[in-house]
């Protein structure tokens, strides 16, 4: 019995072992870069478009190319809109805090659970349960923990604390502690996001730690040298890299972050952020235009954080 054997060809010649691999290999990944064009490219081409064009919701019907008129107007009015530099100012402090705020509290969870002790294990799946819980369960949580009504904080404040009036701190503003204005419903949406994201950077620097030999801390600990100094001089050196990962992975996401705000506040109270601002553009204004050209203004702040991130890598390489 003779066996036959599928043969590509190029330009009518046989293909050699590196350039059937070479094909197979795209043969693969086709479905991939498919779905990646029809799901990603696509859609972004056509933010692109309507970006620069004076379009609106009830135009989608009769859209067509040949009658779109390309204008920077939806730029203009974007970037000289007062709520939008607002709303940058929200977006840049909730994205830093966020990510401040996530990152030393994973290393922080990492660290006390870094040593064996008994039910570690449990410990460890119990620190997940905020990151693995749906946001719309999350936020209902919190909603309800917070209520001015009914919640249990304002009962623990009043009763314990002594507060005089329950705080609004999903809609209060701005609220004075000690004389110091406190932005409430930003600090509340920075928590809660804090409280939510954690776990992701615990896991992060868990797997760092797990692969770190404590070797270096012991004779350090031998020779004289303190908690602080062997954490400063040792293990933080050695964790600068999956921290710088953090750093630009939880800033991205906090930067276009939208479920989480949106369903605590619905932007009131001074937590407008610009993934908030797109949406009020696009379904309360109907402006799809300007929604697209802030979405586009907000992609091209991204990627210089990218850019600059890719230059430090490239340079501790070199």
């Amino acid at each position: 019995m003779t066996s036959k054997r599928l043969v590509f060809t190029r330009w009518g010649r046989p293909l050699n072992r590196s350039q059937r691999d070479d094909l197979h290999g795209r043969l693969l990944v086709s479905p991939t870069m498919l779905v990646v064009l029809a799901f990603v490219v696509l859609p972004f081409l056509a933010v692109l478009v309507l970006s620069f064009a004076d379009v609106r919701l009830v135009d989608i019907p009769r859209l067509s190319l040949d009658r779109l008129t390309l204008t920077l107007a939806n730029f203009r009015s974007a970037w000289g809109s007062d709520r939008f530099w607002s709303a940058l100012g929200t977006t840049l402090a909730y994205a830093a805090c966020t990510t401040a705020g996530a990152i030393t509290a994973g290393l922080v969870v990492a660290l006390a659970l870094r040593r064996p002790f008994r039910g570690r294990g449990l410990v460890r799946a119990l620190v997940l349960i905020p990151y693995v819980l749906p946001v719309v369960a999350a936020t209902t949580i919190w909603k309800t923990l917070l209520n001015t009504e009914y919640g249990l904080v304002n009962a623990v404040g009043r009763q314990l604390i002594g507060w005089q009036d329950p705080i609004a701190f999903l809609t209060t503003r701005s609220q004075e502690l000690g004389g110091i204005p406190i932005p409430v419903a930003l600090v509340t949406v920075i928590a809660f996001e804090v409280w939510k994201t954690f776990p992701l950077a615990f896991l992060f620097i868990t797997a760092r730690l797990q692969v770190t030999p404590m070797e270096l801390e012991e004779a350090a600990a031998i020779d004289g040298a303190g908690k602080v100094r062997v954490f400063f001089h040792i293990v933080l050196p050695q964790l600068r890299g999956v921290i710088a990962l953090l750093i630009v992975l939880r800033f991205i996401w906090s930067f276009q972050n939208f479920n989480d705000i949106y369903l605590l506040t619905g932007g009131a109270g001074g937590t407008e952020v610009l993934a908030v601002r797109v949406y009020e553009e696009l379904v309360t204004r109907a402006n799809i235009g300007t929604a697209s050209a802030t979405g586009l203004l907000m992609t091209a702040m991204l990627l210089v954080l990218l850019v600059l991130y890719a230059w430090m890598i490239r340079r501790e390489r070199t």
